[in-house]
């Protein structure tokens, strides 16, 4: 009973059960209000126009007063003439009430009744008019029937309170139930997911509704989750596999070096290829904490004016000789595109889309970085007369130690274009592969508006 009190489903039955109940009693009250004030206007107009009918003609107005009395027999109409010094002439009003004025106006005043012999204090509706003889006339009702008015909508009011809130309580606690074995249900997948079930969803109703939609929010973050616990362990896998390779060939020529070699120079020629070795587990391992501290989004401070033209300018200069050395034509094409960006990762882009396009172009072919500028996107591209992508393959090639079949016996971690998107990503772009005109691969990242 003590968790049905705290429970939320209880305060918001409640909660609707003293909403209804005030709405009720609003209601009745503007019932009452407009019940009451048209039963007065009607009153009152009545003892206007039969205080003026009485009036109008002097030598009837005895006549209409006593038919005006006897036409009741309730005894709620009260009637009289006064004499001009308040004597009352006929009528069973005993006295000119205190404070009513002889315009014709209907007003609530006290009043004696002469009833049966004896007075009686009352309260009632009357209005008085002057004679020309200088006596006056008085029509008059009784206020009871307002007063009961009154009391019976109160008493109505009293009298349907109570289901009211009882129905309204259980309609509160009907709903509320529906909406706690939404919850419960919804703490139950929760609480399978906190265990370690990512696999598990939450269940969304077939209603459009706030818990539908809040549902099927949060299973949209479940996949995203599920899909960087997928990522995690396949970057760890890939991690461990790709450390135990150069880590068992430096024990292994440690080792041998360390039985084998006859002289000083064999022995630094062993160190040389084991630190070549350390230097490319160490070259991994950056790379991924590069692409971590990318996808963090920690780099945007250092970010303002960037031209990509004079960016791809000095990277054709810097890759030239390379390019050279293996044979191959590198040109920069493009005029002046500026963006909001960080000079070093864009450097960087471009760094690790050259050095893939002049690892895999044969002798021969040309490798082409692009800046193409515009009012809706800017695109920064490299492009090569190499075998190109297989379409199967572009989605998967911006993960992390993904390899192409084409580069599997190259050098490299699969990393390089894994840290292309996730500059991309801090910059608002995306990166994407296509083919190239001429035949090829094209990468190219494509800005926002410049």
């Amino acid at each position: 009973m003590a968790d049905l009190l705290r429970s939320t489903a209880f305060r918001w039955a409640l909660g609707i059960a003293l909403w209804t109940v005030l709405f009720a009693a609003a209601l009745f009250a503007f019932v009452y209000w407009q019940t009451a004030g048209l039963l007065r206007d009607e009153l009152a107009e009545t003892l206007r126009l039969e205080i003026r009918a009485a009036a109008a003609d002097p030598a009837l107005t005895t006549t209409r007063v006593e038919t005006w009395i006897a036409m009741d027999p309730h005894a709620t109409h009260y009637g009289g003439v006064f004499a001009p010094d308040g004597t009352p002439r006929l009528g069973n009003v005993a006295a000119f009430p205190a404070g009513l004025s002889r315009d014709g106006d209907a007003v609530r005043v006290p009043a004696r009744i002469a009833l049966a012999g004896r007075g009686l204090d009352d309260v009632i509706w009357a209005a008085a008019l002057s004679l020309p003889n200088g006596d006056t006339a008085l029509i008059g009702h009784d206020a009871d029937e307002l007063d009961r008015m009154r009391d019976m909508t109160l008493r109505a009011l009293g009298l349907a309170l109570a289901p009211t809130l009882v129905l309204a309580m259980a309609g509160g606690l009907f709903l509320a139930d529906r909406g706690r074995r939404r919850l419960a249900a919804t703490e139950a997948a929760l609480d399978r997911v906190m265990q370690g079930d990512l696999r598990h969803r939450l269940p969304v109703g077939a209603r459009d509704d706030e818990f539908a939609r809040l549902a099927r929010n949060v299973n949209r973050m479940l996949d995203r989750i599920e899909h960087l616990m997928a990522e995690i362990r396949s970057v760890g896998d890939a991690v461990a596999h790709d450390l135990r390779t150069p880590l068992t060939r430096l024990r292994t020529r440690l080792e041998r070096s360390r039985d084998q070699a006859r002289s000083l120079e064999e022995l630094r020629l062993s160190v040389d290829q084991g630190l070549a070795w350390i230097d490319q587990t160490l070259g991994m391992v950056t790379a991924v904490l590069r692409i971590g501290e990318m996808e963090d989004s920690r780099r945007r401070a250092a970010f303002g004016p960037l031209d990509l033209a004079a960016l791809a300018a000095e990277a054709v200069e810097l890759f030239e000789p390379l390019a050279e050395e293996r044979g191959l034509r590198l040109r920069a094409v493009g005029g002046p595109a500026v963006i909001q960006g960080d000079r070093d990762l864009c450097g960087e882009v471009l760094a690790n889309l050259l050095d893939n396009a002049i690892k895999f172009t044969p002798p021969g072919g040309e490798v082409r970085v692009l800046v193409e500028g515009g009012r809706a996107h800017t695109v920064l591209a490299v492009e090569d007369t190499g075998p190109g992508i297989p379409e199967p393959e572009r989605a998967q090639v911006f993960r992390r130690f993904y390899r192409a079949d084409a580069a599997r016996h190259t050098a490299g971690h699969g990393l390089g274009l894994g840290l292309v998107a996730a500059i991309a990503q801090v910059h608002g772009a995306t990166a994407v592969v296509t083919d190239a005109p001429g035949g090829g691969c094209r990468v190219e990242v494509r800005f926002g508006g410049g």
